[in-house]
């Protein structure tokens, strides 16, 4: 299977590719720099040198290809809302380049905006600012075989640079390694090489279902995550108020935490990586 993929040379991008490549696929990805088409070549993936806004090129690749997995998001959140009709608009173009065949479309979202203990066939809440799900629901019924994965908050491993490298900066600037309320609140965690896996595993069997959650621990409470974080640098682990944590207050104090059963049913799927708490305990995740 030939199979393009954007966000290539990202944190879940480059673990798809190197996913596909050792499971025999070819791949081309998406680089937005000679730097990052060095990676792709060395990583045995053919490189289309192009970005998100060049829609003509991400068109016309996605045409020339079987399937096609979205994994690239700009992740400022200064500039959230932007970025996620930025994503929106990618969708629509490579759907557009499906239209008309049965070649699949994975995209990439969240757990934001789902209930807590959701399964894949619950849908997000709508107002969701994030319209990754949304824009392949749409492209679904008008007949493009379009699904999405959802990754948990915590996308683990070394080299992480997710939302629990900036928990550590954070406790790091402050003197503690702080959670909301009673930190009881979960979220879920997946190592980056297990969440390829889904990837792969969905294209293989044909994309059959609307969502796929990549998903390996369902529930590790706020709190749980803090005190491995304040044990591993030293600091008191207390509850802190909102303002404490500036604009990722509304990420510390969500429940993000879903099943993962289906996923793991219909795709064989059995994460194979350490759990979130025993990756963040090792000392790779605070070294300087």
């Amino acid at each position: 299977m030939h199979v393009f993929v954007t966000g290539a040379t990202g944190w879940v991008g480059s673990a798809v590719v190197q996913d596909l490549v050792a499971a025999g696929h070819q791949v081309t990805g998406l680089a937005r720099s000679d730097l990052k088409a060095a990676q792709l070549s060395a990583a045995g993936a053919n490189v289309l040198l192009a970005t998100l806004d060049d829609l003509d090129a991400l068109r016309r690749t996605a045409s020339q290809v079987d399937a096609v997995i979205h994994t690239a998001f700009n992740h400022d959140f200064s500039k959230f809302i932007e970025n996620a009709e930025q994503d929106r608009r990618v969708i629509e173009a490579l759907g557009a380049a499906l239209e008309g065949s049965s070649h699949p479309l994975l995209v990439t979202s969240g757990l934001l905006g789902l209930a807590l203990g959701s399964s894949e066939s619950d849908r997000p809440n709508p107002a969701s600012p994030r319209k990754s799900e949304a824009a392949a629901r749409a492209l679904a019924e008008r007949g493009v075989r379009a699904a999405t994965v959802r990754l948990a908050p915590s996308v683990h491993g070394l080299g992480d640079y997710g939302f629990v490298p900036l928990l550590i900066r954070l406790a790091q600037e402050k003197g503690v390694s702080a959670y909301l309320d009673e930190g009881r609140n979960c979220w879920a965690g997946v190592h980056r090489l297990d969440a390829a896996r889904v990837y792969r595993l969905a294209l293989e069997q044909g994309v059959t279902e609307a969502a796929y959650h990549a998903v390996a621990d369902d529930a590790v409470t706020f709190k749980a995550i803090a005190e491995v974080i304040g044990r591993r640098l030293g600091l008191p682990v207390e509850s802190r108020e909102r303002e404490h944590f500036g604009w990722f207050a509304h990420f510390a104090g969500a429940d993000m935490s879903v099943s993962s059963a289906r996923t793991r049913e219909l795709l064989g799927w059995k994460p194979e990586g350490p759990s979130l708490l025993a990756d963040l305990d090792q000392p790779g995740y605070y070294a300087a």
